[in-house]
């Protein structure tokens, strides 16, 4: 007659069910993966013809301003208001004196809007700043 053990009536079972785990992880993939392009997407700017390349400067040393015709400002694809904008690069300055800001104005903005930023960048002793243009060729 055979014995049954009370250990193996009592056995549970241990192992994990992944399945639910990696569908929450695919899912999650796919939505990163759908998101962060809209998140990388800043003001859409038609620039200016001309200019050339000119030497390279470390990364860490460049900020960005873009300005649509709409006047919007975005500092490094950041939509912000001119005077949140002109108090960042300020402090920027304060920390990295080597700092130029690019200026990337769309063909059919308004001047004062560029002239405004500029004017703010002056105030702060900022006088490396980069016009920037289209370089490619009509």
């Amino acid at each position: 007659m055979r014995r049954f053990s009370q250990r193996n009536s009592l056995v549970t079972l241990s192992d994990i069910n992944i399945t639910p785990l990696l569908d929450l992880a695919f899912v999650l993939l796919i939505i990163f993966v759908i998101t962060t392009p809209l998140l990388e997407q800043s003001i859409n700017l038609k620039l200016p013809r001309g200019g050339t390349t000119e030497k390279k400067l470390d990364k860490s040393d460049i900020r960005t301003v873009e300005i649509a015709n709409t006047g919007y400002y975005a500092l490094d694809k950041k939509r912000l208001q001119l005077p949140q904008i002109v108090a960042q690069l300020a402090q920027e300055f304060r920390g990295n004196p080597n700092l130029v800001v690019y200026i990337r104005a769309d063909k059919d903005s308004r001047y004062d809007l560029v002239a405004q930023l500029i004017d703010g960048c002056q105030k702060n002793n900022i006088t490396r700043y980069s016009l920037r243009t289209d370089p490619t060729p009509k």
